[in-house]
């Protein structure tokens, strides 16, 4: 079989694989994802560009995702989770071929080369957060396209390609910076050594991309920084170093060992990651230059959430996944070169160990999940929470007729808001910015263990009427005062063993 036969095969299955490892679970949308869909379906009924009627909050971090979303709205209606599952399920094939394509141009060997784009693919990581509408694939693409333009294509519209893309990154979520950085230092770099030359159609492109965004944001919302960057900061209680533990669980545990080997495949995981990265490093600053950027984009990104400390929500890890992958492959490719003139050894051991990550990958998937659609999904695609604030919506739209102009306080948005249609009085501040002015909360308020609570004037002050919450927000606050209890009767509660003992709806009586 002619070799470009037999590569665009190789390219065709991973890309299926990819499509069907995201079309098998289904929709299974994070709450984050509905707060995305009710601004694009706000979009599409003419509402605009607005989370609450007539209040423009930019509180989506992903203004291109929304617009696109909004985009499959007008041509065939609501179903909003299937269209981001499809968008993300193509983004990710893309993905997938790409990443083979730069693996196998650094190393040679397709054998090598196939490891990483199949992991990317069925990474119950990368399947769990195309599966949950969220933009983490499109955020992706961005990056893996303009790695490919820089590492692989000599076309001539390169340089253009790539500043597309880093564009396109800001547009889809702001994190983007953290590759883009990277890319054009080492970019602009290279243009001055080599040619003495500005890469000027890169930063055009990019900023072209970029600018009508922020000409209209500001314009529109007054800023052009996304309200939920605060508001996430200041309302959650936060310990030191959180997430640099988060994430040093994340990287180490890249290929999802820990599901089959428990604490001890961690550790070897851990040391093979850090040794086979910087092994790559070595091999790509004697070789392949143009690969750094991309090796370094993980680390970049692990030492600014380490230093910021956010709150880390799970889909803030996915992004520098798939370059620690092919980062992982490169350098276990630079490391085994020396047995090339043994005819099976390289093969054999780097065939080995890729087929040890798919297994482990794999076993981050479970055949018969205990909620939502009874199909294979991984299991960390839980939305059980999200199940739960959708029958609360329902439940406060169809049987208790709120409408538009009813106001409706909840800490979690997302799904109460696009099923409910209410008007949300935000107790975090990502869609009401005005209530951050209540944070940070006294601690004592937040129940041990948790890192939330609902202060209590928000609620006296905003008068909403009514509150869905999880127990743990108002145990030690507003569950404990006279004030509270004299004003609002809880109605509905469904049992739940998440953020305390269930989902609560309280009622302003009199109303």
């Amino acid at each position: 079989m002619p070799r470009r036969s037999h590569t665009l095969i190789v390219i065709i299955v991973l890309m299926l694989v990819a499509l069907v490892a995201r079309i098998i679970p289904g929709p299974r949308t994070i709450d984050d994802a509905f707060i995305t869909f009710r601004y694009s379906r706000n979009i599409v009924e003419g509402i605009g560009f607005v989370y609450n009627p007539g209040v423009h909050t930019l509180g989506t971090t992903t203004p291109l995702f929304t617009l696109i979303m909004a985009a499959f709205g007008v041509v065939g209606g609501g179903a909003y989770p299937w269209y981001a599952l499809t968008v993300s399920a193509l983004a990710d094939a893309i993905s997938t071929a790409l990443i083979f394509l730069i693996a196998r141009k650094v190393t040679g060997r397709e054998l090598v080369a196939i490891f990483p784009a199949a992991l990317w693919a069925i990474s119950p990581m990368s399947v769990t957060f195309a599966v949950g509408g969220m933009e983490t694939s499109v955020v992706v693409l961005w990056l893996i396209v303009a790695t490919y333009f820089y590492v692989v294509s000599e076309h001539k519209w390169r340089d253009i390609a790539m500043g597309l893309c880093a564009g396109l990154g800001v547009l889809t979520r702001v994190d983007s910076v953290l590759w883009i950085g990277p890319l054009l230092v080492w970019q602009l770099g290279e243009s001055w050594i080599t040619r003495r030359k500005l890469p000027l159609r890169t930063w055009s492109a990019a900023v072209l991309v970029v600018l009508p965004w922020m000409l209209f944001s500001l314009a529109y919302f007054g800023t052009a920084i996304p309200n939920s960057v605060t508001a996430k900061r200041f309302a959650y209680l936060i310990q030191p170093n959180a997430a640099l533990g988060q994430l040093l669980q994340t990287y180490s545990n890249a290929f999802f060992q820990f599901d089959l080997l428990g604490s001890l495949g961690v550790m070897i995981g851990a040391v093979l990651i850090l040794a086979c990265t910087l092994f790559a490093f070595s091999y790509a600053l004697r070789s392949e230059r143009r690969m750094v950027p991309l090796l370094l984009y993980p680390w970049v990104y692990f030492a600014a959430f380490a230093v910021l400390n956010p709150q880390m929500f799970r889909w803030y890890n996915a992004p520098p996944l798939p370059a620690l992958i092919v980062g992982v492959f490169v350098g276990l490719w630079a490391l085994l070169r020396p047995l090339q003139k043994q005819r099976f050894a390289l093969p054999l051991i780097a065939g080995g160990i890729g087929v040890l990550c798919v297994v482990t990958s794999l076993s981050g998937w479970t055949l018969t999940p205990d909620h939502g659609p009874n199909r294979p999904a991984p299991k960390m695609a839980w939305h059980a929470i999200e199940l739960l604030y959708q029958q609360m919506g329902e439940h406060l739209r169809n049987d208790l007729g709120v409408t538009a102009e009813t106001r409706v306080a909840s800490g979690d948005i997302g799904a109460v808001g696009y099923f409910s249609r209410a008007t949300i009085v935000d107790t975090v501040g990502l869609v009401t910015p005005e209530l951050t002015r209540y944070y940070p909360i006294n601690a004592a308020l937040i129940v041990p263990g948790m890192n939330y609570a609902i202060p209590p004037q928000l609620i006296y002050d905003t008068q909403p009427d009514y509150l869905v919450t999880m127990e743990g927000f108002v145990r030690q606050g507003l569950a404990q005062q006279e004030a509270f209890n004299a004003e609002y009767a809880l109605i509905t509660e469904y049992p739940f063993d998440f953020y305390g003992a269930g989902m609560q709806l309280y009622q302003r009586q009199g109303d």
